[in-house]
């Protein structure tokens, strides 16, 4: 969508709000980012482009953020919102390399667009139940987004994914519980704008890219009353990419070609996924997540956490039989701002994946032996998909960007080719002075590559990141934030990074006449 348009959309849609009164001030907030980065290699280093909704990639570049939004009102019956953000600049080239059916292996240099839309989205609410039209950035529910390595599921590591989303605001109280047992939940359907980029960055010889695909997430949390001093949180989170068309590509020609249903039918069965005993699922690429989080607060206010969430891809990962697979993690909340604000420590692992073993009987093995009742899997292959896409968007997880991403592979893979990783992340925020906040994060990995494709060399990292913002307060909205990082090992290689980002906000009305 071109910027001219956009602006006129939002007036548009202004002025309908408002129609009704003779004059109506309407306040409108803005926000305007300028990205400045700098470093060594193709890309920033892994702690500057994580759980960045994939807005920054490069190593070298310069970017304007800028968007207008309306928040909701939540202590009104009804409300509305909306939002429209757009990100434009210029940033270095990666060198990918592509075969060609004629040169053979040839040289692919890409870098994100000149501009692209970010954030585009209306939402209504009708006491605590909301609905929700077009891209915009979220989080993770229950995790720290700010010190998390990412939830395994629904992270804010990538672009918003068009979609339509309804649900609870936030947690709400089961009637009869007398607010002892609350819920949250939500529901999405969404369509993957993401042509074009797999398109231009494929490698043609033993790809395989899914175009169109649909989007189905949704996750339900059941938690107790969050006033006593301990509560517990437990749910699930499920997402499948189904629908669109997909190609086989081998030595830079078309091998193959599937059409994929997208009837009502295949919208039903993406809801309520069941395993068709051959392909794992009948519908799509299907995953999801066991979630757990318990937390306790002492006298001062500070509140202890632990949580987990077990990742799983079909029945074998889902009963628990991936071992000591997931996120493992410990978190800490202090009542107020002070030098240590907040802090999580992590252990991620998906190097068990059920086994190597990848086989479903049906009722024996080999004449004779006769193992019927029993269901042997394995190979789960996180984020991966023989079918389709991996989970991904614009190369960016949509999960973990822990597992590393596709969009690190230079070689033109689309898949994560790292998903049997483990590893540690420790992160740590607070405030130095009224004006100045302070974030240090630290990880090390290690990869063992896919049990498709095992890595020969064990390929490990060490990341680090050290941020400062500051906010002067004789200049409301005004933040200046100063990164700086680093990789090291043969999982990224050894990159070094800073970025100085300025960014104001504020809110300014518009006079609208009848």
């Amino acid at each position: 969508m071109k910027l001219n348009h956009l602006v006129r959309f939002m007036l548009a849609a202004i002025g309908l709000m408002t129609a009704g009164n003779s004059m109506a001030q309407y306040k409108i907030d803005g926000e305007a980012e300028l990205i400045f980065n700098a470093g060594s290699g193709s890309f920033a280093p892994y702690y500057m482009t994580a759980l960045n909704h994939g807005v920054l990639s490069q190593s070298k570049g310069a970017l304007l953020k800028a968007g207008l939004f309306r928040q909701m009102k939540t202590d009104h019956r009804f409300s509305y919102s909306f939002g429209a953000q757009f990100v434009t600049g210029i940033t270095s080239k990666a060198d990918y390399t592509r075969y060609d059916a004629d040169k053979g292996i040839v040289e692919n240099p890409q870098r994100p667009p000149a501009i692209w839309l970010q954030q585009l989205y209306g939402e209504v609410k009708y006491r605590s139940i909301f609905l929700s039209v077009g891209m915009k950035e979220r989080g993770s529910v229950i995790l720290d987004n700010s010190l998390t390595s990412g939830d395994v599921m629904h992270s804010g590591n990538a672009r918003p994914i068009p979609q339509v989303r309804a649900g609870f605001l936030d947690f709400q109280n089961i009637p009869f519980t007398n607010g002892w047992v609350q819920i949250a939940g939500e529901i999405a359907y969404g369509k993957f704008f993401q042509n074009n980029y797999l398109k231009n960055h494929a490698n043609y010889n033993g790809s395989t890219f899914n175009l169109g695909t649909f989007y189905h997430y949704k996750y339900g949390y059941i938690r107790t009353k969050p006033t006593k001093p301990f509560w517990a949180t437990i749910g699930v989170q499920f997402a499948c990419l189904f629908g669109g068309d997909t190609y086989w590509y081998y030595r830079g020609k078309q091998s193959g070609f599937t059409k994929n249903r997208e009837n009502l039918k295949s919208f039903w069965q993406a809801f309520f996924p069941r395993a068709n005993g051959i392909e794992g699922w009948y519908e799509g690429q299907s995953l999801g997540s066991w979630d757990f989080k318990f937390s306790y607060r002492i006298r001062s206010g500070a509140v202890f956490s632990a949580y987990y969430q077990n990742l799983w891809e079909d029945g074998s990962s889902m009963a628990k039989l991936n071992g000591f697979d997931g996120l493992w993690g410990i978190e800490y909340q202090a009542p107020t701002k002070g030098i240590v604000s907040g802090a999580v420590i992590e252990y991620i692992d998906f190097t068990n994946q059920s086994g190597p073993c990848n086989y479903n009987d049906n009722g024996y093995d080999y004449p004779g032996t006769d193992i019927t009742g029993y269901n042997v899997t394995g190979r789960d292959n996180y984020y991966n998909n023989g079918f389709y896409n991996s989970y991904a968007n614009f190369g960016f997880s949509l999960g973990t960007p822990f597992s590393k991403e596709p969009i690190y592979n230079l070689d033109g893979s689309l898949n994560f080719n790292n998903n049997r990783v483990r590893g540690f992340h420790a992160a740590v925020k607070g405030t130095i002075t009224d004006e100045i906040d302070y974030r240090v994060m630290g990880g090390y990995r290690i990869s063992y590559g896919t049990y498709a494709s095992p890595a020969l060399t064990p390929r490990n990292d060490t990341s680090f990141m050290i941020e400062a913002t500051y906010s002067p307060a004789k200049v409301k909205g005004l933040k200046v934030k100063g990164q700086f990082a680093l990789d090291h090992g043969r999982l990224y290689g050894n990159l070094t990074g800073a970025c100085v980002t300025v960014a104001y906000s504020g809110n300014f009305s518009l006079n609208f006449k009848k």
